[in-house]
């Protein structure tokens, strides 16, 4: 069918896969980090000039890459809000990432609209520092000035889909971008402009969202643009993850996503209703403690590395002799305990050995992410396999527990750059969709990424025991606190 190429445009870099429409082999890839300098910047990490991202796209796609390419699609960072004035210039820098300095904006957007379970009722999600939604209420109130000449609210793959068009007159987004601004709902579909109106305090120009397999459209060359997308639909597309498959992430933070016919409605605000790129539904579930969990074991063992730590693990068994760690480090959103710490329990002379902390620190911190999946089933979402992403995810310890943990098939697939695969499947489709050779209800059938396949087997058991025993102390020490 022809040749089409996916870009990512993460936080730090900018990577470009070019691929085979037809079988998804890679063909071509391009890297560039972003620059360092940001000419219109406020000196915050959390500010940047969207001129960055076409500079380092530039510089990606140089040496003649996209030769030959029919087709582009684009995945960005999430939650990256960029407001524009009515002649299309940027009012200011991007805001980007979670921002700490959102976070009394998150508290006052939640207690205006009457309680987190108002806001998982009208869109799916409860305001966090993150969200563009709260990032529009920091802007009108520490920055009325920005805030009143803002017309247009993009995010970065909408603003990079707009660019690569020439910067039309229509603007596009597509259902999975929409649904992480906190003012799309996922379940009806829509836009709530009134959200948009409580935090900012006025109305603007909301991107049309269109369907998975349209086209946003073509440049004067005829190079065929698709809709586009966040990088959490982006990587679960690239994944080929479907019903029965969720998708554990380990980062700093932790992240559970699942497929789900149907947007979820969570009164607790536990799960994020977001829309994924195929026309279905991606409930997420976040902790705030995977990875830091293991970072702050290590050092404070002394150890160099999580490396040394697995090894250190893997020398202690199951349960790691009674000890079970809370790893609610940085407080928690799973459950939301915002305020708490970290719990050691069960010392005994016995169990105070170094092999036995790394071991808690490991069934901790996957425990919490099973928690996390809990939720997700506990809202008949099905779960019979499980793809584990990270670096953390090859370590021996991890995957040792995880499978009896989880309760299912644990998959770690290759690492690649599943956000860049996913913006190219999904040109693909658009590509075939517009010459009428792919259905636009069905995406193209990619092969799969290769994977190491992980089985409970005997340890289930053994696992579902440990992980009752966490179950139990967390019970303890903060009751009540989990309610599904």
């Amino acid at each position: 069918m022809g040749i089409v190429a996916g870009l990512d445009s993460a936080p730090d870099f900018t990577r470009i896969v070019v691929c085979d429409a037809d079988s998804g082999t890679v063909l071509k890839q391009g890297y560039a980090p972003h620059p360092v300098d940001t000419p219109q910047g406020t000196g915050r990490p959390s500010d940047v000039d969207p001129q960055n991202w076409l500079y380092s796209l530039g510089e990606a796609a140089g040496g003649g890459l996209l030769e030959g390419v029919q087709a582009i699609g684009v995945s960005a960072q999430a939650n990256a809000l960029v407001p524009l004035d009515s002649q299309g210039n940027t009012v200011r820098p991007a805001m980007v990432g979670a921002d700490k300095r959102t976070q009394v904006a998150a508290a006052d957007l939640i207690d205006a609209l009457g309680g987190r379970e108002a806001w998982a009722q009208a869109v799916g999600s409860v305001p966090q520092a993150a969200h563009p939604v709260t990032k529009l209420r920091w802007l009108a109130r520490t920055e009325p000035e920005n805030a009143a000449r803002t017309a247009v609210l993009l995010q970065a793959h909408d603003w990079l889909v707009w660019q690569l068009l020439g910067r039309p007159v229509r603007r596009i987004t597509d259902r999975g971008g929409a649904s992480g601004t906190g003012y799309w709902a996922a379940a009806t579909g829509n836009y709530r402009a009134d959200l948009v109106e409580l935090a900012l305090g006025h109305q603007t120009m909301l991107p049309e969202v269109i369907g998975p397999a349209e086209a946003a459209g073509a440049t004067p060359e005829g190079l065929l643009i698709s809709a586009g997308t966040g990088e959490t639909m982006a990587a679960a597309f690239g994944l080929g993850i479907g019903l029965g498959d969720a998708v554990v992430s380990l980062g700093a933070s932790g992240s559970v996503m699942a497929v789900h016919p149907e947007a979820l409605y969570d009164p607790n605000g536990m799960i994020t209703a977001l829309a994924d790129a195929t026309g279905m539904h991606l409930p997420v579930v976040t902790t705030l403690n995977a990875v830091r969990t293991l970072r702050g074991t290590a050092e404070l063992l002394g150890l160099p590395d999580l490396e040394s730590l697995s090894d250190l693990a893997m020398k202690s068994t199951p349960g790691s002799h009674g000890l079970v760690l809370l790893p609610y480090l940085e407080g928690e959103r799973t459950p939301n305990l915002p305020h708490t710490a970290g719990t050691l329990s069960g010392l005994r002379r016995e169990s105070m050995k170094p092999e036995h902390l790394a071991r808690a620190a490991f069934e901790g911190m996957l425990c919490g992410l099973a928690d996390a999946l809990d939720v997700m089933r506990g809202r008949g979402v099905e779960v019979r396999r499980v793809f584990l992403l990270g670096q953390a995810a090859e370590l021996p310890a991890v995957q040792a527990a995880a499978p009896s943990l989880f309760g299912a098939q644990v998959v770690v697939p290759q690492p690649a750059d599943y956000a860049a695969i996913g913006a190219a499947r999904q040109a693909a489709w658009a590509l075939g969709a517009s010459r009428g050779t792919l259905d636009p209800r069905t995406p193209p059938v990619w092969q799969g990424a290769a994977a190491q396949v992980l089985e409970p087997g005997e340890d289930l058991a053994v696992g579902q025991a440990v992980r009752q025993q966490f179950v139990s102390v967390r019970e303890q020490t903060h009751p009540g606190a989990f309610r599904m």
